[in-house]
């Protein structure tokens, strides 16, 4: 479960865990021979590229504090996802001195001003990994007047408005997760830790998208509703923005595209498109009971940083949420902490949709030992994310599912408490959050997805991302699944 602790105020998630959760095992005709008998595959403490590849070229095996046993039987082979991309044992920015609040020594958490060192990159592109960018970030962030814009005025209110709640619904939750074990105060070992560091991994998707489009063979008004994923295979980059591919086994299934290898965990599918080619998705599947949406907001950092495209507010809008979503549809977007963002969702794309505002959640980031990544009042940063969450309003002729099953009504003001993934936006799961307040077989879509996730559909162009192997451990037993031989 990724859900570790819930409570009245919210959840705390364990993102690795849903990640792994998975099950991303080959299918059996995917076996590999084992080595002579009794053989003891060394350790890796930090795996590079070489752990990864196929067995027959490499006589390690990954796994997390334990040895794996290989026998002469044939092994199952199982994918993990690297631990060491949630390794956030640390804040990135730390709080001046006179921000300590004063339950800093409390062990409920969360902790704000400890001056722990170098910090850990964070998904959104913080910089400041030791103590002179530290010292220089804080300089270039003095102001050289005491006036303060619209939008940073807007920006303070709102915090102001939902401090208490972050602060204390984070303590909440965060001393449960001290208690079981799941969080914990770093050791000497893990201050030693640098960041993750990764390089290109994988084919640049945005790219591959837009090439493909230019291929005489895609044409909107002539393409198949669905590709079936076969076993290891090679997907011809012409049929990217063609059709839905589908991976319906029980089973993970490996794909190539331009001479990279991506996981596909089972029952799952997803469309590897832009915006401009959006029709087979609108094929695909008739409605969808849940759409979440994470857009790649314009701001100033993203134009800096060149880190991927963005959309207008305009061509948001554009997103055919009607054609895609079922009758009460529940609609879930991430939102950056823009105060301009946020109106625009709730007063304008929404309504625009049919789609009516029903809550505001906020997803807490938190450290392994339960301190803010940032400092909760920094005018730089801030340890949260806003989801604004709806349902579709207005007749539409078609049948509700199960409709005999009652869910619960979207409560406000919920908090999800989890450890980042070190990976530029990687968003936590929703999946077991959502499930009380959807049908039991209810369709899931997410847009602008960077991963997939079993029993969604994913759309976008980089929906493989975080997907590619080099990102995954291969693991070997040859029990049942799930059930390694550890010694």
């Amino acid at each position: 479960m990724s859900v570790v602790h819930q409570l009245s105020v919210g959840w705390l998630l364990d993102h690795l865990s849903f990640i792994n959760k998975a099950s991303y095992q080959l299918c059996p005709s995917c076996q590999c021979p084992a080595p002579s008998a009794s053989h003891v595959a060394p350790v890796s403490s930090t795996p590079s590229t070489e752990d990864i590849v196929a067995p027959s070229t490499v006589d390690t095996t990954y796994s997390t504090g334990a040895a794996v046993e290989r026998t002469g039987a044939t092994l199952k082979k199982n994918y993990v996802f690297r631990e060491e991309f949630f390794h956030v044992f640390k804040p990135h920015i730390v709080s001046a001195p006179q921000q300590k609040p004063q339950q800093e020594s409390s062990d409920a958490g969360p902790r704000e001003g400890k001056d722990s060192g170098n910090g850990t990159e964070q998904h959104e592109g913080a910089k400041n990994s030791d103590g002179d960018s530290l010292a220089s970030a804080r300089k270039k962030r003095k102001r050289k007047c005491s006036v303060f814009n619209q939008g940073e005025l807007d920006a303070l209110e709102y915090h102001t408005k939902i401090r208490g709640l972050i602060l204390e619904g984070t303590r909440c939750l965060i001393k449960e997760g001290l208690k079981s074990g799941f969080l914990h105060p770093i050791s000497a070992k893990q201050s030693s830790v640098k960041n993750v560091i990764t390089g290109h991994v994988g084919c640049g998707m945005a790219e591959l998208c837009e090439m493909a489009k230019h291929f005489s063979s895609v044409n909107e008004n002539d393409h198949r509703s669905a590709q079936i994923v076969d076993e290891e295979t090679s997907i011809p980059e012409q049929d990217l923005l063609s059709c839905v591919t589908e991976n319906n086994t029980d089973y993970a299934k490996i794909i190539n595209l331009m001479g990279q290898k991506y996981l596909v965990p089972p029952k799952s599918s997803f469309l590897l498109s832009d915006i401009s080619c959006m029709q087979p998705l609108l094929n695909y599947k008739n409605k969808y009971d849940v759409i979440v949406i994470d857009p790649p907001w314009q701001n100033k950092s993203v134009k800096r940083s060149n880190r991927y495209s963005h959309l207008s507010s305009w061509q948001i809008k554009q997103i055919p949420i009607p054609s895609l979503a079922a009758p009460n549809c529940l609609v879930v977007t991430w939102v950056t902490n823009r105060q301009k963002h946020l109106r625009f969702v709730k007063d304008e794309l929404y309504p625009y949709w049919s789609v009516k505002t029903l809550a505001e959640w906020h997803w807490v980031k938190i450290t392994r030992s339960g301190e803010f990544v940032f400092p909760l009042d920094s005018s730089h940063k801030k340890p949260y994310e806003v989801l604004v969450l709806g349902r579709v309003q207005g007749s539409i002729n078609l049948p509700l599912r199960k409709s005999d099953v009652e869910v619960l009504p979207i409560p406000d003001h919920k908090l999800i408490v989890s450890v980042p993934c070190t990976l530029h936006s990687h968003k936590p799961p929703l999946t077991e959050i959502l499930t009380k307040y959807i049908k039991p077989d209810a369709e899931c879509l997410e847009l602008f997805a960077r991963c997939l996730q079993p029993g969604w559909t994913s759309w976008g162009n980089e929906v493989l991302k975080f997907q590619h192997i080099d990102y995954f451990i291969a693991l070997y037993n040859e029990n049942e699944v799930g059930s390694f031989s550890l010694i």
